[in-house]
């Protein structure tokens, strides 16, 4: 039926956890060029992060400022990850223009939807592989959401990047810049944070520092970032059933589901706050300086366990705001280890060559309560009084790539970027659905005159329902490249190409261990799937993605620019085991030969964009207009048998909009910074039976809205300095702004409309130059926002046989938050 994504592991590298500490200046910048000095932390070792007052990119593989980058890009510098707190990238969506993310709690990275790219319904959960994007640490490519630790920026590059980038981007990219070892010195920082959540008993905290040592002075070095982060959670389980196959789930009646006081206290045992997170993360690395040469070998390794949903019900079963109605606590534990070898060289005066080796091991493990979509598939389990069923699950993943690339460094009226890229990824999931005390009371006297003697026999003490396994594998290789042609200094054209293929190859099983073919091929105690319940399933596809780009610096503060690019992603196998053909009587939850497999989808973006500086460059502006046509959409779907999740490829859309963003810096002491954007995304073409209800399937028609992303977005944040001698007390006041979002296509078939909502954050911080303190606060109004829905309105409170289905889910974004923090600097 279902299993659940988790990743899991240990192993930890150490370095010093300390410090007092605040919230960094306030005064670099999103998507703008104009940046503080302390956005370079000390001693990062990358000469190219600055250029005067003015925040330097190498997105397009070349070091520019942003007013000289002629791609829709947005850079957030350190001091202002510092100074908003943005732990990780369910934090960035707010301060990018272009980008929704759904906040879904620590159980799952959020939800990143760029420009709108997405058909498939919001969740409560969030995504922990999404491909629509690359994400990349350095040159590396990412399959985790770390946290923003020692960085120098984060970039989000919008539009296809595949001509650039090794990953081949349907959407855009994030990249995570790392401060690197510094062989001149020894340097570092600490920092510490704690604060305290409305509607929740703990107290926060974080304890993050990094420490640069060289070992070989101005030759080698070793740097390590180490933070742990311990957030108390606010979502309490009040119906958590005390035991399992024993207590009911539902002793009361429809009006009053949980029953009298007196009902409650004999069945349920509450817990609260259990969408706490406890993330341990470390970065390491050694690099060597010399001329001409640069290598980093890294290690990386995070781990975040949570115990339950950052969501509630929507008061299907009377539960209160911040509670959720589900049966079980649902802990999680995910955890990602990361080893890379960065090699850079200067092959004299004509190219620099860059080649990339990295291997990814993420693993999940997770309960999830499936009691509602067990009673969902109407099997007559809920004539068992105290029928509940759970999920535990693992999914591991292994990535191994390798990228090489070569960048003229010649000059002349031509340059060049050259590349190729081979990725392997090898994915292992495994799922058992169990339902306590359900065998022994079917195989009862009662349980055999009300199921016909149907489970006569019956020995499943494990309570084991169904188990399933998928090993899939894909292999990606592609080359690409890029030609600039200037011939003149303040126009240039430039040209990519890239031509990719890949293959990828399924194998799974699954069986039903309480029904009497399952008890015949797995007797208890085995969970081993028989030979004959598992088969395989293969695809492959290949292709060519271009882009043509071409800016004008009409001044020297004033560029214009033109894109058009295509964009692809990988297709793929479904993880669902393939059917057995013909179809066996009974159960039958599996994948039919056309549900095994999707193919690539592909868009083709126009843009065009203006880049401003006006005021003697105290006022920066950046605006593009785009539109986007989107081709074989690849989007949630289900199987016949059994409504597992898959995904499918379907119609077409298109996205249009406008992101825009400024800074001004009104006096010395007082700037103004925001953004904007506008997104109208629709589909194209009517996709049958695309929408699966309570009730059968539903067609997304032609014109209607896509789901998951905001229609408009935006910040603005105003920061002041006042001096106080030679230290300088900082005030920090930034509102954020998330319009309404759909979380179905069309708000078709049970779909909805999630209201608007702003927030506040603030923050005053006390500045040394060495140590900084300061007293924060985010949500400051305890704002209670819906960020993301789980199923639909058609199961909603659904009822089979008097039980109410507790399917539905809402994310809840995190409640007001006050608190004090510290950092100094060395």
């Amino acid at each position: 039926m279902s299993y659940s994504k988790t990743w899991r592991a240990g192993l930890m590298s150490a370095t010093m956890l300390a410090g007092l500490a605040a919230a960094a200046p306030a005064a670099a910048q999103v998507a703008e060029s104009q940046a503080v000095a302390d956005d370079t932390a000390p001693g990062s070792g990358d000469p190219t992060q600055e250029s005067g007052n003015e925040i330097v990119v190498t997105a397009t593989r070349r070091a520019t400022t942003i007013q000289d980058t002629p791609i829709n890009i947005s850079a957030i510098g350190a001091a202002e990850l510092a100074a908003e707190r943005l732990d990780d990238v369910r934090d960035l969506g707010a301060f990018t223009p272009g980008i929704t993310v759904t906040d879904t709690g620590p159980r799952g990275a959020g939800t990143i939807v760029m420009r709108g790219l997405s058909a498939d319904d919001t969740a409560a959960g969030g995504n922990n592989n999404d491909d629509a994007f690359g994400t990349y640490l350095g040159e590396v490519p990412l399959y985790l959401d770390f946290k923003l630790i020692d960085l120098q920026r984060v970039e989000t590059l919008l539009g296809p990047q595949g001509t650039l980038y090794g990953l081949g981007t349907l959407a855009g990219a994030i990249r995570y810049i790392p401060n690197r070892p510094n062989p001149d010195r020894v340097e570092g920082y600490g920092h510490a944070r704690a604060y305290d959540v409305a509607h929740s008993s703990g107290v926060g905290y974080v304890v993050d520092a990094a420490i640069n040592l060289p070992i070989i002075p101005g030759v080698m070095a070793f740097r390590s970032a180490t933070g742990y982060y311990y957030d108390p959670g606010f979502i309490d389980y009040p119906f958590i059933v005390k035991t399992p196959g024993v207590s009911i789930p539902q002793p009361g009646t429809l009006d009053n589901p949980a029953g009298t006081q007196a009902q409650r206290d004999a069945n349920f045992a509450p817990q609260n706050d259990l969408n706490w997170e406890r993330t341990f993360t470390t970065r390491n690395q050694f690099g060597i300086t010399v001329p001409d040469f640069n290598a980093y070998l890294t290690y990386v390794f995070q781990e975040t366990r949570s115990n339950g949903r950052q969501a509630t019900g929507g008061g299907a079963f009377g539960e209160g705001k911040y509670e959720g109605p589900w049966r079980f606590a649902e802990p999680s534990k995910r955890y990602a280890h990361l080893v890379s070898l960065e090699l850079e060289a200067e092959i004299g005066d004509i190219f620099k060559g860059v080649w990339v080796s990295a291997f990814t091991n993420t693993r999940t493990n997770a309960v999830t309560d499936v009691t509602d979509l067990l009673l969902d598939l109407d099997y007559d389990y809920e004539l068992f009084p105290s029928f509940a069923g759970f999920t535990t699950g693992i999914t591991e993943r292994n990535q191994f790539n390798q990228e090489i690339r070569l960048i003229s460094t010649h000059g002349g009226p031509f340059n060049w970027v050259v590349g190729g890229f081979y990725n392997k990824q090898r994915v292992t999931a495994t799922g058992v659905e169990r339902l306590p005390g359900f065998p022994e009371f079917a195989a009862s006297p009662e349980g055999s005159e009300i199921y016909g003697g149907f489970y006569d026999g019956l020995v499943r003490p494990d309570g084991a329902e169904y188990v399933s396994f998928t090993r899939s594998k894909t292999e990606e290789m592609a080359v690409y490249g890029e030609l600039t042609f200037r011939p003149i200094d303040r126009w240039q054209v430039t040209g990519g190409l890239r031509f990719y293929s890949y293959d990828t190859a399924i194998t799974g099983g699954t069986d039903t261990p309480l029904l009497p073919g399952g008890r015949r091929r797995m007797p208890y105690p085995s969970l081993e799937i028989a030979p004959s319940r598992v088969r395989s399933g293969d695809t492959s596809a290949s292709g060519m993605v271009w882009k043509v780009n071409t800016s004008f610096d009409f001044t020297d503060d004033v560029l214009g620019y033109a894109t058009y690019s295509t964009g692809y992603r990988v297709g793929g196998v479904n993880r669902v085991a393939p059917c057995i053909l013909p179809l066996p009587p009974g159960q039958n939850l599996c994948a039919l030969p056309n549900e095994l497999a999707y193919d690539p989808d592909e868009t083709k973006n126009i843009e065009v964009g203006v880049r401003a500086q006006l005021f003697d460059r105290r006022l920066s502006l950046n605006l593009a207009v785009f539109n986007i046509d989107w081709e074989g959409i690849q989007l949630a779907s289900q199987t016949v048998n059994g409504a597992i999740g898959i995904t499918a490829n379907a119609g077409s859309a298109r996205s249009r909009g406008v992101d825009f963003s400024f800074n001004a810096r009104v006096t010395p002491q007082f700037t103004l910074r925001g953004n904007y954007s506008y997104l109208d995304a629709k589909l194209t073409e009517t996709a049958p039976d695309l929408l699966g209800t309570a009730d059968g399937f539903v067609d997304a028609e032609a014109g209607d809205r896509l789901p998951g992303s905001a229609r408009h977005s935006g910040a603005a944040s105003a920061i002041y300095n006042v001096p106080l001698g030679e230290n300088t007390l900082r005030l920090n006041w930034t509102a954020t702004y998330t319009g309404d979002i759909l979380t179905r296509p069309g708000a078709r078939a049970g779909g909805e409309k999630l209201p608007d909502y702003m927030m506040h954050r603030a923050s005053v911080t006390y500045d040394t130059g060495l140590w900084e303190l300061s007293l924060f606060a985010n949500n400051i109004f305890d704002k209670y926002a819906i960020t993301g829905v789980s199923n639909d309105l058609t199961r909603f409170r659904q009822i089979n046989d008097g039980i109410i289905g507790r399917y539905y889910a809402q994310s809840i974004a995190q409640p007001r938050v006050i608190g004090l923090e510290g950092r100094f600097t060395f």
